[in-house]
């Protein structure tokens, strides 16, 4: 499916992006890098924040496309996996992603101690590479929406 698919089958809503909420989404995203390495943060706390830069960075990649996700169940799952069509993020970083939503998702909402040093830390080098990518993607493909 494309990201037309998507809009056709309701998922998606055209959307006019402004350099102000692109830069507004990458200083969210700057700002949860530097916090998720917190001294004194759980793990769970870090990779939820950790996870958050990486969903903040993938919408400003489908912002910067001219879409948008409509508010509905599933809504983080459809952002993260539109990093397929607008970044060309391979099908198995996505799935490492996917893993971190649902642990994330875990952690949040059902059971505190869901998540290991490690699984954090694996968390924040993935947020940390894949948002670097997903800026020098925005910077190349959409400078004009770029400070």
């Amino acid at each position: 499916m494309t990201l037309n698919d998507w809009q056709d089958s309701g998922i998606l809503a055209s959307h006019t992006p402004s350099r102000g909420e692109i830069a507004g989404l990458l200083a969210i995203v700057d700002r949860d890098l530097r916090d998720c390495r917190a001294r004194g943060l759980s793990p769970e706390w870090q990779l939820s924040i950790a996870y958050n830069a990486i969903l903040q960075a993938a919408t400003a990649a489908l912002a910067a496309t001219g879409y948008r996700v409509r508010r509905r169940e599933g809504s983080h799952h459809h952002t993260l996996e539109s990093l397929k069509h607008t970044v060309g993020i391979e099908a198995n970083v996505l799935r490492r992603v996917d893993v971190l939503r649902k642990k994330r998702h875990l952690s949040d909402y059902i059971r505190a101690g869901a998540v290991s040093q490690q699984e954090a830390d694996e968390a924040i080098a993935l947020a940390e590479r894949l948002c670097v990518e997903i800026t020098i993607w925005l910077r190349e493909q959409y400078a004009d929406l770029m400070e």
